[in-house]
């Protein structure tokens, strides 16, 4: 092959991109002279709370339609003034096809240095967009938003927000899109729609995550359009045009509202700068209501575990509650660990205090014997109630934390350390039989918590604090343990180091039910968490299964406590043991 066809040839692809990243410019993204203009007011904004440090500049759309006793919708951009999108709001808020909607674009932050000639900024793009964390949620909810609204437009209109989920729209190109979907997922309280380009759905700082999660949360309240190309990156972070795909599979998988515009353009804003106006058309429509919410369509675990019902409050006000536990005839039995109480709630949810000075009591669990075990931490004791409130001191020398009795009497206890100052102390995991005789069956977990029988009690399973694991360990014919491993994985937080996975339940087909920082974590038989349930207030330490049939999940969270119902029926160790199903794999 001669030379100039050579190079024609390698050039060819290079060609054939940018013919494909060659998009037609909008009718609504060209200025008319004869649609109202609004007003861009442009700032620096060096005071964040959240990125301590840094400095960004901030423009603020200001459409001249708006009206200062009227809160104005919301729309956030990262990275500034992107898709033309000011020229694209006046033409849609002139036409009426979009409300009248305030732009906040900002910028990232950088915290700037002393020298330019010899140092460097330090740049937190990433940091703060790639992040999966809730830091840029709160960066805007607590200091950018709340400083926009403290300013005024050139002829002293103030400028206002309105507070609806169904009013705000946040968006963003890839890491920026990234952040507008994580914003968007962890708060639907606060904005419904989302736009993103190109977005950085891989695993750059755990974004590859994010479609998972997608599968495994009940479905939320937003509407979400995706663009990408081709074309895209595809380096040691990941492929980006797949992770786009996945994104949008798991959406239409869980049932919420999306759409894409896939093409064969390349990282950049080109093919999404195209499609925004007509994106902006849908995200907007059906406007004021709130984008419905999903209606799951997969075959999820969602599916054969949950009910329609929502979480109800049950009580409030506590200081921290913990230990729930179902009598056998489905009432329920909770602690306030700081206020050393114990509370009682009936069938028709109505609670009242049961007992006083119960020694910073924590677990709880009902025996094959009928009586409630409690463990009573400051006292190191563990104690046995019958039906009229009678107590015996059962055993002593255990700070217990949670406790399961098994249907032969045996009582499995967690201890977690007892000086966390302390690092080289462990977790130690007791047996007492039911003839007062302890037995240390576990030693070396970080922070041994809650505990749970399989249905067919011949499992023990044993959340470790300070860790993403939950432990399981074959129990023997002598009530000891053996054959120790890491079963189930969890979730967690990207804003800290473990699951914080504390209290632990089953159910009666085997799957295993956690208390983690992310909400209830449902795990199959095998050890894979399938389904995450968070609780209104984002908290919650323990829960159990009770009511009459054992199917409403009663869950005790910081200051309150909720109940929802579910599908699931919960296992009790105090009955006869259940054979689980097998898992297929």
């Amino acid at each position: 092959m001669r030379l100039p066809l050579l190079l024609a040839a390698l050039l060819l692809p290079i060609a054939l991109i940018f013919a494909q990243d060659d998009w037609p410019v909008h009718p609504d993204s060209i200025e008319n002279p004869d649609v109202p203009k609004g007003e861009i007011l442009t700032f620096t904004f060096d005071e964040s709370t959240v990125f301590s440090g840094t400095s960004r500049k901030i423009w603020v759309y200001v459409p001249a339609q708006y009206d200062e006793t009227k809160p104005a919708c919301l729309f956030v951009c990262q990275d500034g003034i992107k898709y033309e999108a000011t020229t694209v709001f006046d033409n849609l808020i002139h036409k009426g096809e979009m409300p009248v909607t305030i732009g906040v674009f900002a910028f990232h932050g950088r915290v700037h240095i002393d020298d330019p000639v010899t140092q460097v900024d330090r740049l937190n793009r990433s940091y703060e967009y790639d992040s999966i964390n809730d830091n840029y949620a709160q960066f805007l909810a607590k200091d950018l938003l709340p400083a926009v609204e403290k300013m005024k437009t050139s002829d002293g209109r103030p400028i206002r927000f309105s507070k609806r989920p169904t009013d705000r729209m946040i968006a963003g190109n890839s890491s920026g899109g990234i952040a507008a979907f994580t914003v968007a997922f962890s708060h639907p309280q606060r904005y419904s729609r989302v736009f993103t380009g190109v977005g950085t759905y891989v695993s750059m700082r755990g974004g590859d995550q994010i479609a998972g999660l997608v599968r495994k949360f009940e479905p939320k309240p937003i509407r979400v359009f995706l663009q990408d190309g081709s074309n895209d990156n595809h380096q040691d972070d990941g492929d980006w045009w797949i992770s786009n795909q996945a994104m949008q599979r798991a959406l239409e998988f869980s049932g919420y509202e999306v759409k894409h515009a896939w093409g064969e353009g390349g990282h950049n804003a080109k093919h999404a700068t195209a499609v925004f106006p007509d994106a902006v058309r849908w995200l907007w429509k059906d406007w004021p209501a709130m984008p419905r919410n999903g209606e799951t369509q997969g075959e999820t675990l969602n599916n054969s575990i949950l009910r329609e019902e929502k979480w109800e409050l049950v009580g409030e006000g506590y200081g921290f509650t913990e230990g729930p536990v179902a009598a056998p005839n489905g009432e329920v039995y909770f602690n306030d660990l700081r206020n050393s109480k114990t509370y009682h709630i009936d069938l028709d949810g109505d609670v009242s205090e049961w007992m006083s000075d119960t020694q910073r009591a924590n677990g709880m669990a009902y025996g094959p014997d009928g009586r409630r075990y409690t463990l009573a931490a400051n006292a190191g004791e563990v104690w046995a109630f019958d039906k009229n409130g009678s107590k015996e001191i059962i055993a002593n020398g255990i700070r217990g934390n949670d406790i399961v009795v098994a249907v032969n009497g045996n009582q499995y206890i967690t201890e977690p350390v007892s000086n966390a100052s302390k690092r080289s102390d462990r977790s130690r995991v007791w047996l007492v039989r039911p003839n007062g005789e302890k037995v240390e069956v576990d030693y070396g977990l970080k922070f041994a918590n809650g505990i749970a029988l399989s249905p067919d009690q011949t499992q023990l399973y044993v959340s470790d604090y300070d860790s993403k694991w939950i432990y399981s360990y074959m129990v023997q014919p002598d009530g000891t343990l053996a054959h120790k491993q890491r079963l189930i994985w969890l979730h967690h937080k990207d804003s800290e180091d473990s699951a914080r996975a504390d209290g632990v339940r089953v159910d009666t087909i085997g799957q295993i039910w956690v208390a983690t920082n992310m909400g209830i974590q449902i795990c199959d038989s095998a050890g894979r968490p399938r389904a995450i349930l968070p609780t209104p207030n984002g908290r919650v330490a323990n829960f159990c299964f009770g009511g009459p049939n054992f199917d409403t999940l009663y869950a005790t969270c910081g200051d309150k406590v909720y109940k929802r119902k579910v599908k699931s029926t919960g296992a009790q160790a105090w009955q006869p043991p259940i054979k689980p199903n097998q898992p297929k794999t």
